[in-house]
């Protein structure tokens, strides 16, 4: 008989994957790597991610990382920009190029209509190459060359075509920058070289499993996936409503009973937005209420209590003073209470370690 994993199951499972029970002792780019990348198409509220994550966390070892081109910022899953190692953005852009191509024609394809790929993809290159643009300047530059032609969809047709890296010091912690872009391969100096379908399905459930194939068609918006999972050597098991899940074999899968603590989420984080079916991190909550669940231009940023997301949480620095205000979905009991301080007034000491903190839950 196939086993069956609960919601409390699925939840400690990826809770482990994704370094949320325990801070790992982990370089952030071997973290990365890890968790298969993190979503960051804002400049820098992922850095919450790794610090939520990881042991000592110091955001400059990933400003260095960005700098010396180990980490790249890059349209990937679902055409919007993650943070991932180098050798992944090689490997998976070629393999997402129809997901970006899909959603991109969807809005601009009409606009599009009657450009020379091949030209638009020379002179996008030609441009940026050595000599970063930004997207609105991009387009300028490319009506030259197509008269006729919207600048923003000449721009976006650009990002579909030729793969393109937004360039530090944009990304970079403390720092600010325009979002500036540069041919991926230029960049790094080397070609895309794409790795089968299949690895990145192993990639993923090592970093978010167990998973159903509509869960990895989700996080990577690549379709018709059922067949290579099939052909994988997989571990089975199924949800308590019957659905397959699969899973690496010898991936953790803590006992259901394993104690989570308090963490606190980025806007966009992966664990959010990267299963179909996403109550084993939502729990009952309508989440789509509160303004969780896509990829649009803002959503909150949340608290995992007990595994799952309880409330949502900002920090506004005022001055000399900082306020990170958490407003709960539940009554939390007195220890939740107390460790949802706890952890928020470290993420202060994070952001704001110069301002007087100060914590309302409420």
């Amino acid at each position: 008989m196939t086993p069956v994993l609960g919601p409390r199951a699925l939840n400690r499972a990826t809770l482990a994957r994704q370094l949320l029970l325990e801070r790992a002792d982990l370089d952030p780019v071997d973290a990365v790597a890890h968790l298969a990348g993190l979503q960051a198409q804002t400049p820098q509220t992922w850095y919450v991610g790794l610090w939520s994550r990881l042991a000592g966390f110091d955001p400059a070892a990933v400003g260095t990382a960005l700098q010396d081109r180990r980490l790249v910022r890059v349209p990937l899953m679902r055409s919007t920009i993650h943070l991932v190692t180098a050798a992944d953005a090689l490997a998976w852009r070629p393999l997402v190029d129809v997901v970006i191509e899909r959603s991109t024609t969807g809005v601009f394809g009409r606009r599009l209509a009657g450009v020379d790929r091949a030209a638009l993809v020379d002179r996008a290159r030609e441009l940026t190459t050595g000599r970063p643009m930004a997207a609105a300047e991009l387009g300028r530059a490319l009506a030259g060359r197509f008269p006729g032609h919207d600048p923003d969809a000449l721009a976006q047709g650009a990002r579909m075509w030729l793969p393109m890296v937004q360039v530090p010091p944009r990304g970079v912690w403390g720092r600010s920058g325009r979002p500036l872009q540069t041919p991926l391969e230029h960049w790094l100096g080397r070609a895309q070289a794409p790795v089968p379908v299949a690895d990145l399905v192993l990639r993923y459930l090592a970093a978010f499993g167990p998973a159903t194939v509509r869960d990895v068609q989700t996080w990577c918006g690549l379709t018709r996936l059922a067949e290579v999972v099939d052909d994988l050597p997989l571990a089975t098991f199924r949800t308590e409503d019957g659905r397959a899940l699969v899973d690496l074999p010898d991936a953790p899968r803590p006992d259901p009973d394993v104690p989570a603590p308090v963490r606190f989420l980025y806007d966009f984080d992966n664990l959010l937005l990267s299963h179909a079916d996403r109550s084993r991190i939502v729990g009952t909550v309508d989440y789509r209420t509160l303004g969780f669940g896509g990829d649009s231009g803002e959503q909150p940023s949340s608290v995992l209590v007990d595994g799952v997301v309880a409330a949502t949480w900002r920090a506004v620095r005022v001055r000399g003073a900082a306020t990170l205000t958490v407003r709960p979905f539940r009554v939390l009991t007195p220890g939740e209470r107390d460790a949802v301080t706890a952890e928020g007034a470290a993420l202060l000491a994070f952001l704001h370690p110069r301002a007087a903190p100060e914590v309302v839950v409420g």
